[in-house]
C-alpha cells in the first residue's frame, strides 16, 4: 500500500468522502451529523488517499491546521471491504509524519459514540481521550482524542 497526497477536489478523494458521509448518515440517522465546520479545500492543510496493491484508492484522510502546533484529523475513511487490511494505519502514519515534518506537536480528532470501530482504531494507534474541543464541546455523542507526535 502507498499513500498519495492529492488535492481536495481529486475525484477519487471526493468519492471516498461521499462514501464516508453516507456511512455516517446511516449510523446516525441524519444526513448531516457534522458538529463543526465541515472541512473544505480552504481549510484542509493536506489530503491523502491510500492505494492498495492494485493502485485503487481504498481510503482517505486529511489534516486541518488548528494553530499553535496542533492539527485535526478529518474525513478519515477506509472502504468497508478494505478494513482490517492495514490501510487505515498506513494512512494515519503518513498523516502523522506529514504533521511532524511541519513541526506540529499533536493531532486531535473527533469521532462519534456510534463508531466503536473508529474508537478502537484510534486508541490502538496511540490516541487518548481528551475533553471535547472547539465546535465539539457542546455536541452530545462527540468523542475526542489526541496524540502527541
Amino acid at each position: 500500500m502507498n499513500v498519495e497526497l492529492v488535492p481536495w477536489d481529486d475525484p477519487e478523494a471526493a468519492a471516498l468522502r461521499s462514501g464516508q458521509r453516507r456511512e455516517i448518515a446511516e449510523r446516525y440517522g441524519t444526513p448531516d451529523s457534522e458538529p463543526g465546520t465541515p472541512p473544505s479545500a480552504a481549510d484542509i492543510a493536506v489530503f491523502a488517499v491510500v492505494r492498495d496493491g492494485a493502485d485503487r484508492a481504498v481510503g482517505c484522510g486529511g489534516l486541518r491546521d488548528l494553530g499553535e502546533g496542533a492539527g485535526e484529523v478529518k474525513r478519515m475513511y477506509v472502504l468497508p471491504e478494505h478494513r482490517g487490511s492495514g490501510a487505515a494505519a498506513v494512512l494515519l502514519n503518513a498523516l502523522e509524519e506529514w504533521a511532524r515534518d511541519r513541526g506540529w506537536k499533536c493531532l486531535r480528532l473527533e469521532t462519534g459514540d456510534r463508531q466503536p470501530d473508529a474508537v478502537r482504531f484510534y486508541t490502538r494507534s496511540g490516541y487518548t481521550p481528551v475533553p471535547a474541543f472547539g465546535a465539539y464541546a457542546d455536541s452530545p455523542g462527540s468523542l475526542c482524542f489526541e496524540r502527541t507526535l
